[in-house]
């Protein structure tokens, strides 16, 4: 049977759509918490008396989810995918749990670690397992779907979020996690039949690199501990914040150093960065990933404190940015899989988000619908068609053999970046804050407190000449975080010269193919449709 018959043969059958439902409601759970947990944060840290860590909220499951990815794609190459799948629901699952019945900040800060942990694998695990059920040159539809699941979830996240928060306990928020946890782990349990690798567990302890993955854990944990700390809690100059960044991207740089030398089975194997336009591919990933959390956390900064908005309407207002996210990163599939091409998705996405960014800088305490949609508008198009778009000129240059750790990789790069996202804009809206609003206002705040989510349930109690002064306050230095955006967004542009057209796989790696069905095609050698192994020359076979 030829490659393509099997693929069709594959793609269509029961236990193939069975075991993508099961992906479709992973990545649906994790993408919910992401998205809903922002509206109600401003109510959390009031709640718990914590203004002064309220970024620890979002950045301690962005650190545990970025340092264990990985660790996570090695797990998924070494025990299986079903195993890993049904590991990472279960800490999502307990961190749920804690994070519901935090009794102060530091609980719940640490409950997002244990959930983050989940949280990271899940999303890693849904990409290598619908990456081994699906030849890349049919992925972009499924792309999209898949997208289109993460994007439903950031629609109704910031109103689930919000109306939990304004109406009942935030919570629930975390403990609407533990049905869908447990549904989740049913149908992965179930009806993910994929083909687990053989061996003992000994021989597949003694295959995991166990000190690579320690020294990128460690090293994302001290960077990301200093970029949440930069600027809010210490100076950027301060020894605080230097001495575990540099110790972090130090021990970063030791990572990749000992997986070039040392192991015989690496983490992250560096055929997957062999040529530029993989290189490429995950470099827009990461100033994607900047780019993409700022505008779902920040957002809902400027609806509550620039007009008067509850959370629930917040979440509402986020729509423009919620519903055209997914359209349009099926789009962009669209287009990847009846062309064969990528390049035009990742250029128009760039060019769309610059012009995007560029307009939000223009919005002000009082600015029309009109202006807020429309410009929300734009820049969710922007995103929509790069969220879908980098990750085939990463997957195309390489064998099918390496895509678990080329994805491992992609998703690191795009969960470490959002980290760097929430902390950099916070930073910058921290410090324009402090210059900008009226030094009565500030006076109510101690030093080290974060003063975005402090300031936003006092606002409305204020008096009108005051209130509109901290109004303008905020617009004005909201502004200062887009134009940072448009600054992240022109990089990526730039990012897609870069870029050369690759025939894209259409065979699938058959050791870890559905169970009940043969493989999709003969297992390739991993010299068999390797163009990267021509490094950065990159002189590829065009499309």
């Amino acid at each position: 049977m030829s490659p393509g018959a099997s693929a069709t043969r594959q793609l269509s059958g029961t236990t193939f759509w069975l075991s993508f439902t099961a992906v479709v409601v992973c990545n649906f759970l994790s993408a919910l918490d992401i998205t809903a947990v922002s509206t109600a944060l401003p109510t959390i840290t009031d709640e718990l008396k914590g203004g002064d860590k309220f970024v620890w909220v979002g950045a301690a499951y962005g650190l545990a989810a970025a340092a264990i990815l990985p660790f996570s794609g090695r797990l998924a190459d070494t025990f299986g995918r079903r195993p890993s799948m049904l590991a990472c629901v279960a800490f999502f699952f307990v961190g749920s749990a804690l994070s519901g019945s935090a009794k102060n900040m530091n609980w719940l800060i640490a409950a997002r670690t244990v959930q983050g942990i989940g949280g990271g694998g899940i999303i890693n695990l849904a990409s290598i397992i619908v990456s081994d059920l699906i030849p890349l040159a049919q992925r972009g539809t499924y792309q999209g779907f898949l997208i289109l699941t993460w994007c439903f979830a950031a629609a109704i996240g910031p109103i689930i979020g919000g109306a939990f928060a304004e109406k009942a306990t935030w919570r629930w928020l975390f403990y609407l996690n533990l049905p869908l946890a447990g549904i989740a782990f049913v149908l992965v349990a179930c009806f993910l039949r994929v083909r687990t690798p053989p061996g003992s567990l000994r021989e597949k302890l003694v295959r995991i690199d166990l000190l690579g993955n320690f020294i990128i854990i460690v090293g994302t944990t001290l960077a990301l501990v200093a970029l949440t700390w930069g600027g809010i809690q210490f100076p950027w100059n301060s020894a605080h914040v230097l001495a575990p960044l540099i110790v972090g991207f130090s021990f970063i740089a030791l990572f990749f150093l000992y997986e070039s030398l040392v192991p015989k089975e690496p983490t992250l194997p560096f055929d997957v960065l062999a040529n530029r336009t993989s290189f490429s591919g995950y470099f827009s990933t990461f100033l994607h990933g900047i780019v993409s959390i700022t505008t779902i956390y920040y957002f809902p900064v400027y609806f509550q404190a620039c007009m008067n908005a509850s959370p629930i309407r917040s979440g509402v207002m986020l729509f423009p940015t919620a519903l055209v996210n997914s359209p349009f990163s099926i789009v962009a599939g669209i287009i990847v899989k009846r062309s064969g091409k990528y390049r035009f998705p990742n250029y128009a996405g760039w060019i769309i988000m610059l012009i995007g960014f560029g307009l939000q800088t223009m919005l002000k305490a009082d600015s029309s619908t009109g202006q807020w949609v429309g410009f929300q508008f734009l820049t969710a198009v922007g995103v929509g068609l790069i969220w879908a778009s980098t990750i085939f000129p990463i997957l195309a240059p390489i064998p099918v053999t390496r895509v678990a750790s080329a994805l491992a990789f992609y998703n690191f790069c795009r969960t470490f970046a959002q980290t760097w996202g929430v902390t950099i804009s916070a930073s910058i809206l921290q410090n324009e804050l402090k210059r900008r609003l009226p030094s009565q206002f500030l006076a109510m705040f101690p030093d080290g407190a974060e003063i975005a989510y402090a300031a936003i349930p006092l606002i409305r109690t204020l008096p009108d000449d005051l209130r509109n002064e901290v109004r303008d306050a905020f617009a004005s230095s909201l502004a200062i975080v887009w134009k940072a955006m448009v600054g992240f967004s022109a990089a990526g542009f730039l990012t897609v010269f870069l870029l050369r057209e690759v025939t894209m796989h259409r065979t699938t790696d058959e050791t870890y193919g559905l169970q009940e069905q043969g493989p999709l095609s003969e297992k390739p050698s991993d010299l068999e449709d390797s163009p990267n192994t021509r490094g950065f020359s990159d002189e590829l076979t065009t499309a």
